[in-house]
């Protein structure tokens, strides 16, 4: 398994890149198509924000519910300044919240299931990562997934991206040369066609 101290700091840096890539989120840009089939970046974002909100309560509460109430985390229908800024703000009780996580208490309940804290914690990093992917493709930027961060994820997302759990949360892989990047590879592996 990856390990908590190591899965956390997989989750910092997918916030971290996460951060980078909301930059290039522009006053115009919240009604363009991302790379989530029949998002576009408006609900990508608020889709976002949740998951890290959801990820947030989980450090503080030892538990993430499956049905929150609407809007936790959410600034629909905001101007994009609104949504970057909810992002920004998200992302950095997110971190504060899982630094100050108590080691001592391991597991975490997810809806009825009982998880690993590191497990959380990683699958937290794909989300995080994989859409900060997404946000930058919507926006015309290219700014692949950073080599250590995808490779990490490359050697650990088979066993909690699998076959029963895509079609909840990925589309199926898109083949890829052996050779692309690793960002390619990891965002090729998660359903998405990396350059196009």
């Amino acid at each position: 398994m990856v390990g908590l101290k190591r899965a956390v700091r997989l989750l910092e840096d997918a916030v971290h890149y996460g951060l980078q890539t909301v930059e290039g989120v522009g006053p115009d840009a919240l009604s363009r198509p991302t790379p989530c089939s029949g998002w576009d970046l408006d609900t990508l974002l608020c889709h976002v924000n949740d998951s890290m909100s959801a990820l947030r309560e989980g450090a503080e509460d030892r538990c993430i519910e499956l049905n929150p109430a609407p809007g936790r985390g959410r600034v629909p229908g905001g101007r994009s300044t609104e949504l970057v800024g909810a992002f920004r703000d998200g992302a950095l009780d997110l971190l504060v919240a899982w630094r100050r996580m108590a080691v001592g208490q391991p597991g975490m309940e997810v809806g009825e299931l009982s998880l690993a804290d590191e497990t959380v914690a990683f699958v937290g990093a794909v989300e995080i990562a994989v859409h900060g992917w997404d946000i930058a493709e919507a926006c015309g930027l290219h700014r692949p997934i950073p080599t250590p961060l995808a490779l990490a994820m490359l050697q650990w997302a088979p066993l909690f991206v699998d076959n029963g759990a895509r079609p909840l949360l990925f589309a199926a892989p898109v083949p890829i040369s052996p050779t692309a990047s690793p960002s390619d590879r990891l965002v090729a592996y998660l359903g998405r066609r990396p350059g196009g």
